[in-house]
C-alpha cells in the first residue's frame, strides 16, 4: 500500500512547513490529488491518521480537491478533460492525445496552522 508512504511524506512536509512557520500544530492540510495519480482516496485518508500520529499533524484533517485528467489535442489545438474510463484521444476529433496536461498531481496546496508556544522539555 504505497498511499502510507505518501501519507508520511504530505505530514513530513507539512510538519516541515509549520515548524518553519512557528506553528505548535497543523489544523488543516488541503492537498490537490489528480485522477491519474494511482491513489486510492480512500486508502489515503485512512493512512493519513496512521502517518500523522505523535506529530504536529496529529488530529489535523485532510480536504482533498479533486484534479480531472486534462489532455491537449495537437490536431484540435485544444485542451479537453477526460472522464473514465480514461481513453487517450480527443473526444472531438478522436485523434491521439498523449500529452497530459493535469491530472497526475500529489500537490499539497495549503497548509492551516495554530499558532503560538510550543512546550519544550529538559533533559
Amino acid at each position: 500500500m504505497h498511499e502510507l508512504s505518501i501519507a508520511h511524506n504530505l505530514v513530513e512536509l507539512a510538519e516541515e512547513a509549520a515548524c518553519a512557520a512557528g506553528a505548535v500544530r497543523v489544523t488543516l492540510v488541503r492537498l490537490r490529488l489528480g485522477e491519474m495519480a494511482g491513489v486510492v482516496e480512500d486508502a489515503l485518508r485512512f493512512c493519513f491518521p496512521v502517518a500523522a500520529s505523535g506529530t504536529l499533524v496529529e488530529g489535523a484533517e485532510l480536504h482533498i480537491e479533486h484534479v480531472p485528467a486534462q489532455v491537449f489535442c495537437a490536431q484540435c489545438a485544444q485542451s479537453y478533460t477526460l472522464t473514465p474510463p480514461f481513453v487517450f484521444r480527443c473526444p472531438v476529433c478522436g485523434s491521439p492525445t498523449p500529452r497530459l496536461l493535469h491530472g497526475r498531481e500529489i500537490q499539497i496546496e495549503s497548509i492551516e496552522i495554530e499558532e503560538g508556544e510550543r512546550e519544550t522539555t529538559n533533559s
